[in-house]
């Protein structure tokens, strides 16, 4: 962790280097500096030099995902300004993301994600699963900042969006890399592209297996868990009929074969005895500081498997020189079965299994148009997903009578149907050369139906066959309310002045909108009931999010691109922000629409060229969040951030003041043979909270992580040796935490890696 006074310090700093404040990002820098080929980026779905585009986004290309040494997306975590991506709570496949101090953590089947993750333009709904393999992807875009207009499904704090590589209708590619590293990880990539007919018909096939020892030992029995192993395949077949016309039939398949996550235990785990009180099963860190020691009840096989399979078909169709109409259709399925033990230790407290099968289907129209002074485009969008649950708690040391044990199960079954309709139009017009006004608007409108049963078993008569139907266990007026209806307008203005070619200037506002929903927790009548103007009130529904957004920026290249400097500052006011709260009561899981936060930020990014053969980039983000107000109507003794009524005492969570990326590669030519790199990369990420009410075992101080690789190129860059560590100072750092606390006082936090090594050689013609 770094003082504020060194957080000032780096800030001014940053801030002569980068002078006008911008958005930017860092693989156009490093494309300015070494004359690569210009960076093109589809933020305003269309494609663009990121110079030209008003808007914070920074791109990553497969190179740069090499030199962060990335497999999967949480190789990206603080590789942008405000961005916090880590792997999800007790899962090997979920994505938790925030940018700009905005996200959503629960990977509950209910809860939509606050940034959206698209892949060649499809929204994938869940966080589940989300966390993508990198094997044949040509860029990443992470888009900061609402994007309501033209990503609008649930993109409140931004979008990650994923494009593919597509066969090439003309020659022959193919790329390959084999890696082998600490904990016996083995990672295999392919790729092939191939014309099938002329120039009319090619296509691409891509693989990756990517298998791992467990970094997690079990003391009490030596098994191993927080493994990976996980196959991914893609194909793409790309048809060109016509110079009018192209088509992409595509499809994809996820197989992971994981076994438990665990995490570690931040506070005392406590058994509730009906006769003699509550008593301490655990203690807290119970083998001392962490070094990746974790026990479980599970002991059998119990592991975590997911199945996400889906097809594609996008057409882009040249109405003429100046008018293309596009269509992306996409069906998807998602099947995770999960154990997950949340309290990570020997006890049964907090043993879950979670089923989850997921379908979507969506369709979207674009019409876009592009002319000397005024483009843009207007489309449609729909989106029709079920998603079915079967879940059963495993509790049995939950609960006992003078010390005797009594056995504790909780069965959970429930569905959710949403559909998701919308209409949005964006457009550009250019009063002259360089000054620009951009202006667009979208309207979404969502149905969900939800229905819920649980129900429970125990040795104890006064704990068996609790059921709770929802809506069927509600007052007869509340029958209906299993069914709601959102709807949402999310406008955006832009006005941008380019000075010359290579550089802009821009202020925007936006607003971004997440869809309400239904809390999937709920176990009784209790947890849908709150207190309204001091009256106890069923809410059976948790209302939309909402964000205004409102940011300047510039962007440039200078010096003949030996620099390129960018920058953004903006301000948030984000409303009605839905938050999961910790429990007063047993097993008691309440969602508030928790009122206002307000976020303001800086975020900075520079790349420069001292030398032919150095290069440099460094991005920043300052964030400064905070609960202008959080409506919570519990008190004491319940752990609330309202303790004593109107006052605030929680900071927003996942949201860091500081994220900072500094790295360096240095070629060194080596005569007809080819080259050698040194790079690496170092990256801060300041204290931040890991739950909603700040729990104070649930906290992350800050951490630095330091990566370093060296690589040999063969000249023509046919082949290729790279060498690299990350994590070299072996930081135990922590990125996600289960705050259950009503349920036995359960708090664990998760780990990132510790010091690896790895070593990969590939090929690419």
């Amino acid at each position: 962790m770094i003082d504020t006074r060194f957080r000032l310090a780096l800030f001014a700093s940053a801030s002569l280097i980068a002078g006008l404040p911008a958005a930017a990002q860092t693989a156009a820098a490093d494309a300015a500096v070494t004359n690569d080929a210009e960076i093109i980026v589809s933020a305003r779905r269309r494609d663009e030099r990121l110079i030209d585009v008003p808007v914070a986004v920074t791109a990553f290309n497969q190179a740069d995902l090499q030199k962060y040494q990335a497999v999967d997306l949480s190789g990206l975590q603080a590789a942008a300004p405000n961005l916090n991506l880590v792997q999800g709570r007790g899962s090997a496949a979920s994505a938790n993301i925030f940018i700009r101090g905005i996200g959503q953590p629960d990977a509950l089947q209910t809860f939509d994600p606050a940034v959206g993750v698209y892949v060649d333009g499809v929204y994938l709904s869940r966080i589940q699963g989300a966390l993508l393999n990198l094997f044949d992807v040509e860029r990443i875009e992470v888009l900061r900042g609402p994007q309501g207009t033209l990503y609008g499904k649930n993109t409140t704090g931004g979008a990650l969006s994923i494009v593919s590589r597509k066969p090439d209708l003309e020659v022959v590619k193919a790329a390959g890399s084999a890696l082998y590293g600490s904990y016996n990880q083995i990672v295999l990539n392919g790729y092939v592209s191939a014309p099938l007919v002329g120039d009319k018909l090619a296509l691409s096939l891509a693989g990756q297996w990517d298998k791992r020892d467990g970094l997690v030992t079990d003391p009490r029995t030596g098994r191993e868990y927080n493994d990976r192993d996980s196959l991914t395949v893609r194909g793409i077949l790309r048809a060109k009929p016509t110079e009018a016309l192209e088509i992409l039939v595509s499809g994809d398949y996820n197989r992971q074969r994981n076994a438990l996550t665990l995490g570690y235990a931040t506070a005392p785990l406590t058994q509730t005895d009906f006769a003699t009180g509550a008593r301490v099963l655990v203690p807290a860190a119970p083998y001392g500081a962490y070094d990746f020691k974790a026990s479980t009840s599970f002991r059998g096989n119990e592991g975590q498997r997911l199945d996400h399979y889906g097809l594609g078909l996008t057409a882009n169709w040249s109405l003429s020189d100046t008018v293309t109409l596009s269509s992306i259709t996409s069906w998807r399925k998602l099947d995770p079965d999960l154990f997950i033990d949340i309290d990570a230790t020997q006890v049964e407290l907090g043993d879950v299994f979670v089923g989850i099968d997921q379908r979507q289907f969506s369709q979207e129209l674009q019409l876009k148009w592009s002319g000397d002074r005024f483009s843009g485009v207007v489309g449609l969008f729909y989106l029709n997903e079920n998603i079915r649950s079967h879940q059963e708690a495993y509790a049995d040391d939950l609960f006992a009578f003078f010390g005797g044990p009594l056995t504790f199960t909780r069965f959970i079954d429930d569905e959710q149907n949403t559909k998701s309709y919308a209409a949005f139009g964006q457009a550009s017009y250019k009063f002259t050369d360089a000054l620009s006004l951009t202006a667009g608007l979208r309207y979404t409108h969502e149905e969900r139906r939800y229905d819920r049963v649980t129900t429970t078993s125990s040795t104890l008569g006064a704990l068996n066959n609790l059921t709770f139907r929802f809506p069927g266990s509600l007052p007869v007026a509340n029958q209906g309310d299993n069914v709601a209806e959102f709807d949402a307008w999310t406008p955006s203005v832009t006005l941008a002045w380019k000075p010359d070619s290579n550089s802009q200037l821009y202020v925007s506002a936006s607003r971004g909108f997440k869809s309400g929903g239904f809390n999937g927790r709920a176990n009784g009548v209790a947890d849908l009931t709150q207190t309204v103007n001091g009256v106890p009130t069923i809410v059976t529904t948790f209302r939309p999010e909402t964000v205004w957004t409102y940011e300047g920026g510039a962007k440039g290249s200078f010096l003949d691109g030996r620099v390129y400097l960018s920058g953004t500052v903006f301000y948030s006011d984000f409303r009605d922000f839905q938050a999961r709260v910790g429990g007063g009561s047993v097993a008691a899981f309440p969602v508030l629409n928790a009122g206002r936060l307000s976020i303001w930020g800086v975020e900075l990014e520079a790349a420069l060229r001292p030398t032919k053969y150095w290069n440099l980039r460094m991005n920043a983000g300052y964030l400064n969040a905070r609960y202008a107000e959080f409506n919570d109507g519990r008190r004491a003794p319940t752990f609330s951030c309202n303790p004593t009524g109107a006052e605030v005492t929680c900071r927003p969570a996942f949201a860091p003041p500081l994220t900072l990326t500094l790295g360096t590669d240095y070629r060194i030519p080596v005569g007809d043979a080819g080259s050698i790199t040194l790079g690496g990369d170092a990256r801060f990420v300041d204290k931040h909270f890991l739950s909603i009410d700040n729990r104070p075992g649930l906290v992350e101080p800050g951490y630095w992580l330091a990566n370093a690789y060296v690589r040999f190129d063969a000249q023509g860059g046919r082949w290729y040796v790279q060498g690299g560590v990350k994590n070299l100072g072996d930081e135990r750092y922590r990125t996600d935490g289960q705050e259950f606390s009503s349920v036995g006082n359960i708090q664990t936090v998760y780990f990132g890696d510790p010091r690896t090594w790895n070593v990969m050689v590939g090929f690419k013609f």
